[in-house]
């Protein structure tokens, strides 16, 4: 019996593969495609997938292959000053294609041993109390504890698992594609840069190899949402927005969404779990549903794995829908809002303007670019430090270079301060680093305990009270 199978070897899935792994979970990767898709459909990551990939030991191949960019102005597309001392050492966006996160990833997974089976996909499903029966395209039945859909918004998992996706339609489609465009480049932006004055759902972005990135309204709603549009399509919808269609010809692919937002409910049934865009949908506005998957992905991967080793408290694989649910809905909040900006018509251009001003405020700014980068989401913990439930950034420590450098295994992390503390029976699961950081208060937090997503599950000093809280989050003692 393999202990997960993820179906789905998109930027969730691979993420996932990769922490289940590290903890020595044996793990089946399944995607339908024969080969990963060449079609570029995200662009960035955002802070906290960056701070993830560095905790991770990864960061370093994304930068090599990516561009910083700097914060601002990813809020509806409104233009503003990047807030001052983000709570970050990664203060960027980093541009990079989709298709090359996948590949990184893919890389990573494969190295910690996940298998990836590609051109196999997920007909059927069953279930008891002991693990997942799964059915694939080539007759084949695969035996699992856990079954994980990373499938998309179209989530063959989600359908025969009988999981709601509740929410609301879209109302408006956006052509999107990649093809060759005749136009000289020069024409090129100063025609799209006169669009997108007034519409900001227009634009031709070059990608290299001659090809362009179009991107233009459509005329309506599409009925079959799995129907990609014509290449004559989106010449007509060029020509209405821009009084030309540029020569387009020759697309790679051709693809439509819309502004359809839905939460599933729940996000586990049995032995199946849901992440990333399987378990949610949301408009493309700010860029952050592959972030919020690869999050989705760091949250639910050592719970999962605590499982399978056998020593994961009550809770605590329920504990990932409970974290990760309320912060997809925020997004499809924040992705609701700037699909309002972003509209055309006079209402939403005075109110792009009034957020444009209460932008150049410090703290809006800090407000709105923390929500898109995810570094202000906090988990309820319960009652306490301020940092109870929050990510701990990466900070410099005395004696063991950085912080984020001691956590590439994927485990939790006691940063003692103080020198006086013991993990006692948990040090096959927590890592003890005695060590202090000038960006650290010790007055103000003593000794830190991180889970192994960064996020501070206790802060004190008192060894009774430490080994109250190591159970909640790593189970009874070992020697129990």
């Amino acid at each position: 019996m393999i202990d997960v199978i993820v179906v789905g070897a998109g930027p969730t899935g691979l993420m996932l593969a990769s922490e289940l792994r590290l903890h020595g979970v044996s793990t089946l990767v399944l995607d339908r495609e024969p080969e990963p898709t060449p079609y570029v459909r995200a662009l960035g990551l955002h802070v906290r997938s960056i701070e993830l990939l560095e905790a991770r030991g990864l960061l370093e191949r994304f930068l090599a292959q990516g561009t910083r960019h700097p914060l601002g102005g990813f809020f509806a597309g409104i233009s503003g000053p990047a807030p001052r001392d983000l709570d970050t050492a990664h203060g960027y966006v980093l541009g990079i294609p989709q298709t090359v996160t996948d590949r990184l990833l893919a890389e990573h997974a494969a190295e910690l041993g996940a298998q990836i089976r590609r051109g196999c996909g997920l007909v059927g499903l069953r279930q008891d109390d002991d693990g997942v029966q799964a059915e694939l395209t080539d007759g084949i039945r695969v035996a699992a504890r856990w079954l994980v859909g990373c499938d998309g918004g179209r989530s063959t998992v989600r359908r025969l698992s009988g999981i709601d996706f509740p929410g609301e339609p879209s109302r408006i489609d956006t052509l999107l594609g990649e093809m060759k465009v005749d136009a000289p480049a020069e024409e090129v932006a100063a025609v799209t840069a006169e669009v997108r004055r007034t519409e900001f759902r227009f634009g031709l972005m070059p990608v290299g190899d001659g090809l362009y990135r179009v991107l233009v309204p459509a005329d309506d709603v599409a009925d079959d949402r799995g129907t990609p549009p014509t290449l004559d399509e989106v010449k007509d919808q060029l020509r209405v927005f821009a009084g030309t269609d540029f020569g387009v010809h020759s697309p790679r692919w051709l693809s439509r969404f819309g502004d359809a937002t839905r939460l599933a409910d729940p996000y586990r049934v049995g032995r199946v779990l849901l992440a990333g865009d399987a378990a949610h949908i949301h408009p493309p506005v700010g860029g952050q549903g592959l972030n919020l998957g690869l999050q989705d992905a760091v949250n639910l991967g050592w719970k999962l794995a605590a499982d399978v080793a056998g020593w994961a408290p009550d809770g605590l694989v329920d504990s990932y829908a409970a974290e990760r649910r309320p912060v997809a809905a925020d997004v499809l909040e924040n992705t609701r809002a700037q699909m309002v900006l972003i509209s055309s018509g006079p209402g939403p251009e005075a109110v792009r303007g009034l957020i444009g001003e209460l932008m150049e405020i410090d703290g809006v700014s800090r407000y709105l670019t923390e929500k898109i980068t995810a570094i202000s989401v906090r988990y309820d913990l319960g009652d306490g430090h301020p940092l109870l439930g929050r990510r701990l950034r990466d900070v410099p420590l005395h004696r063991h270079g950085r912080l984020y450098g001691l956590m590439h295994a994927g485990r939790g992390l006691l940063l003692d301060q103080t020198g006086d503390l013991a993990v006692g029976w948990w040090e096959d699961r927590v890592d003890h680093v005695v060590d202090t950081s000038d960006e650290l208060d010790s007055r103000d937090l003593p000794a830190v305990l991180l889970r192994p997503d960064e996020h501070v599950a206790w802060v004190g000093e008192d060894q009774t009270d430490l080994l109250r809280a190591l159970p909640t989050w790593f189970g009874s003692d070992a020697g129990a």
